[in-house]
């Protein structure tokens, strides 16, 4: 009898020892596999050139746990743990968490969508909702804006998705509006040229588009002339600015008559 329930005991140890180490084994083994498919990987987001950085980082950390999710799984198998309950268990743990973290999970699936649409890169100057200012680092659940007066304001990924963003820095050139009034006295090929002088003064502003000026509406007491130029993206402050002195030295310099609104009463004695 004693013999017989030393035999048990000695084949129950020799089965735990045999699970334990089969478990070891499949773990060696997983890991092995998520090296080399790591490195698989980043060779092959290393040769996509198209890519940046931010999205190959969010693709090998998504695949590195995935990768360890099924190891898991398979050496929790491995040491004789029912898989089916650990899946069940994995997906109530999972829900419950991505209840909790809602509002962190739509902020990080924001930054997916901006990091793959690259509404805006980091160094652009964008104005989204009531936000303008230089991107200053996009990441995972928020983004980095420095204000024009230099304040750096941290933005969630889900305002920048949900909001119309104007990307002022994508494209090489832009567009300068402005608008500038004369007295109706002014002739108005007169009032052209001194603008077209000023326009001529300023090697920044392109020739092609070329130059638009012509006469926008009559006020009130003023005649409105549009103005329309082209520049390099990064000339364009000063372009607008200076645009602004040349034109008032130009109309002083050709006797062109600079008004604004105003009303003229007129008195008559009875």
């Amino acid at each position: 009898m004693t013999q017989g329930l030393d035999n048990i005991k000695s084949l129950t140890g020799n089965l735990a020892v045999d699970t334990v180490l089969s478990g070891l084994l499949t773990l060696v083994v997983c890991f092995i596999a998520i090296r080399i498919v790591k490195a698989v990987v980043a060779k092959a987001l290393g040769k996509a050139s198209k890519l940046d950085v931010p999205v190959k980082n969010l693709i090998t950390k998504a695949v590195t746990i995935i990768l360890w999710a099924v190891t898991i799984i398979i050496v929790a198998g491995a040491f004789g743990i029912n898989a089916t309950s650990l899946v069940a268990l994995l997906s109530v743990v999972g829900l419950a968490l991505s209840m909790s973290v809602q509002g962190l999970l739509g902020n990080f699936f924001s930054g997916i969508m901006l990091l793959i649409n690259k509404p805006f890169k980091e160094g652009d100057f964008i104005e989204a909702g009531d936000k303008v200012g230089v991107v200053k680092n996009i990441g995972f659940f928020n983004t980095t804006i420095n204000t024009l007066d230099n304040i750096s304001t941290v933005v969630p990924n889900s305002d920048l998705t949900g909001a119309t963003v104007k990307n002022y820095s994508r494209e090489p050139l832009r567009r300068v509006d402005m608008s500038f009034c004369t007295s109706y006295d002014v002739p108005t090929e007169q009032a052209k040229e001194a603008i077209l002088d000023a326009i001529g003064k300023d090697s920044r502003i392109l020739s092609d588009p070329a130059p638009f000026v012509r006469l926008g509406a009559y006020k009130g007491s003023v005649v409105e002339y549009i103005v329309r130029v082209w520049c390099k993206n990064a000339d364009y402050w000063d372009v607008h600015f200076d645009l602004n002195e040349n034109v008032r030295e130009s109309f002083a310099a050709k006797g062109v008559a600079m008004s604004y609104e105003h009303v003229n009463v007129h008195v008559i004695d009875k």
